[in-house]
């Protein structure tokens, strides 16, 4: 099972990150991320076994994560797969230390693939016609965090779908 760690926003948040998506789409094009799949993904782990996701459950419930609470105020986009995301214009400390916080923890347990560069998004759209972000009006969110998931990732014709398998406990 293909399995990843990340923060899952607030509802409130989560409908206001789905009104971005929509204004995104009106003017780029693509395909919408679905609102109960908008995330922040802090450590892609990749294929897992049965036994090592009760592993990984186990370990998150019994994370200490930090509360937080992350700004969003700028557009941004990866070209060549066309996603258009929101995230921040400066880089978040808390964010970035809580990311090489966990990847710190997970490689004695075997996991690799940490990123070289850590950027903080929220993807919105994938496979996006136009990447042009500069007549949509600059987001102003506050995400405040205190808890990790861990997600398994499902693909099917419609997309991706994720299921919650543990939660860190409330800070």
């Amino acid at each position: 099972m293909r399995l990843f760690l990340a923060l899952m926003p607030p509802p409130a948040l989560r409908r206001r990150l789905g009104e971005l998506a929509e204004r995104a789409h009106a003017r780029c094009g693509g395909r919408r991320v679905p609102d109960d799949s908008l995330h922040l993904t802090l450590a892609f782990l990749g294929e897992v076994s049965e036994e090592r996701a009760e592993e990984l459950s186990t370990w998150v419930e019994g994370l200490d994560v930090p509360e937080g609470k992350w700004r969003l105020d700028a557009w941004g986009a990866f070209r060549r797969p066309g996603i258009l995301w929101v995230g921040s214009q400066m880089p978040d400390r808390a964010l970035v230390n809580l990311q090489a916080s966990l990847w710190r923890d997970l490689e004695p347990q075997g996991f690799t693939g940490r990123p070289s560069r850590f950027i903080p998004h929220v993807t919105l759209l994938r496979r996006a016609r136009r990447l042009e972000t500069a007549g949509l009006s600059p987001p102003d969110l506050a995400w405040p965090y205190r808890r990790v998931a861990l997600l398994r990732s499902f693909t099917d014709q419609d997309g991706a779908r994720y299921q919650t398998l543990a939660r860190s406990p409330l800070s």
